[in-house]
């Protein structure tokens, strides 16, 4: 079943595009930045046909409602942290909701992700980080339900203040691997710093790879990123605010989706964003 339910999420070629519009879970007020209204910003992400969309279980039922055969695959997110915010609280926490799993399963779910936080001194994130996996895993196997793992690497607060990547190499590769190593099928990493290397966390994986966005870029960026990433071996890609708070959200969709299945180069999709 599980193969049945990867079908659903890659095309032919081993693609995915999965949009994340699952960031109301994470109690931050500039991540509901242009999806204040949620069932105006699914509908309209279903209009450019990506291949998935990143939910929660509270909003998940606003795309399975819809009718039709053509709207994108769901993906469940089953795990709220409070590491977002731009002062860390005292208490940080990662928490998986209760029967992820049945949940997905009654959701018609194709996947269901969760986090694999590294914050600077807070192993107790990591460690919980890990139990949630450790949870997740053996019911994912039992109902043929994919496990995304998202081995997210963050610079200290004091940086900046608020969400930052870090974008090490050597931070990202043995968290990308302890994903796998705790049974991850899919694997949402960040970007490194320098794209050129990426095939490194491609090759450490050994299954299918989603470069996540990150934080808001502009839409060249966004678009030469993506193609590099894709040139070095990726299978995807998992945006959520380069998408939903750009001011043509279903044209960088479309944008997205001709690079991933078309094969356009960047300045083609530009022509469609733009156009």
């Amino acid at each position: 079943m599980k193969k049945y339910r990867m079908n659903r999420l890659f095309s032919k070629a081993g693609k995915c595009l999965d949009v994340a519009i699952d960031h109301g879970f994470f109690n931050e007020r500039t991540f509901l930045s242009g999806i204040e209204n949620m069932e105006q910003a699914i509908h309209t992400i279903v209009e450019a046909s990506p291949d998935a969309i990143q939910l929660t279980v509270g909003q998940a039922e606003i795309l399975q409602s819809m009718p039709g055969k053509e709207k994108p695959a769901l993906v469940l997110r089953t795990d709220i942290a409070n590491c977002y915010n731009p002062e860390v609280p005292d208490y940080l926490f990662s928490h998986l909701i209760e029967e992820p799993v049945e949940q997905a399963l009654v959701l018609d779910a194709a996947c269901v992700v969760v986090n694999l936080l590294m914050l600077p001194n807070q192993p107790e994130l990591t460690h919980q980080c890990v139990a949630n996996i450790c949870a997740l895993k053996p019911d994912c196997e039992r109902y043929g339900m994919p496990l995304m793992v998202e081995p997210l690497v963050m610079r200290p607060n004091d940086e900046k203040g608020g969400y930052m990547v870090d974008g090490d190499l050597d931070k990202i590769l043995p968290l990308v691997r302890q994903g796998c190593e705790l049974g991850a099928d899919i694997i949402k990493a960040d970007p490194c710093d320098d794209v050129s290397e990426y095939a490194s966390v491609i090759e450490i994986a050994g299954r299918p790879v989603l470069p996540r966005g990150g934080g808001k870029a502009p839409e060249k960026e966004v678009l030469q990123r993506t193609y590099d990433l894709i040139q070095q071996g990726a299978s995807g890609i998992v945006y959520g605010r380069n998408i939903v708070q750009h001011e043509k959200p279903r044209q960088m969709t479309q944008a997205l989706m001709a690079i991933l299945h078309k094969g356009a180069g960047v300045e083609q999709a530009l022509k469609i964003l733009r156009g």
